[in-house]
């Protein structure tokens, strides 16, 4: 059974975005998108909210072909996984690879982790809260930027508690912190 990954890259104080929407600050260096790039060798599946899939989205039509070489593994690392993606407005995918389903349906979800080979992420707090309540939730994989943005879009999702049990931690260069929680069941 494939396990289900929530994935963020958020501030030292847990935003994802700043209080503008900005999150320019959380871009990873070659160091940890090199990083990012091996622990997401094993995603088969991305799950995204409408928000998050208009902005991952662009990995589908930038030519990277004369980026470094991390930027352009992880473009072909994006357009090769297959997309879900959750929306109520959007009717149509502007990406390979996608299928657009208008309610998140946690049986659907749950058939999908044990159909998959491989490791499905999820991404955004708003959908992650759902899966999280459902009981879908295998992981979280959090990258801690070390700025301090003071609001915005919080990254994790509201009204759940649970005690996570640490499996993984590491430092980069740049001062950002990968943590790595298994989700009890």
């Amino acid at each position: 059974m494939a396990k289900l990954i929530y994935s963020a890259i958020m501030s030292l104080d847990g935003f994802i975005a700043d209080a503008e929407g900005n999150f320019d600050w959380g871009v990873p260096d070659q160091e940890v998108h090199r990083f990012i790039n091996a622990r997401e060798r094993t995603v088969q599946h991305y799950l995204y909210g409408r928000r998050l899939y208009d902005v991952m989205s662009a990995w589908d039509s930038w030519d990277t072909s004369s980026e470094p070489a991390h930027i352009d593994a992880f473009a072909q690392l994006w357009r090769q996984a297959q997309k879900l993606v959750f929306s109520r407005t959007l009717k149509e995918p502007s990406t390979g690879n996608t299928r657009i389903v208008s309610e998140f349906n946690a049986g659907e979800v749950r058939e999908l982790k044990a159909s998959a080979n491989n490791d499905i992420l999820i991404g955004g707090p708003e959908l992650a809260t759902q899966a999280f309540q459902d009981g879908l939730v295998d992981e979280c994989q959090l990258y801690i930027v070390p700025i301090l943005v003071g609001a915005g879009k919080k990254g994790l999702p509201e009204g759940i508690g649970a005690k996570l049990e640490l499996l993984q931690e590491r430092t980069f260069g740049n001062g950002t912190v990968f943590l790595r929680y298994r989700v009890p069941s």
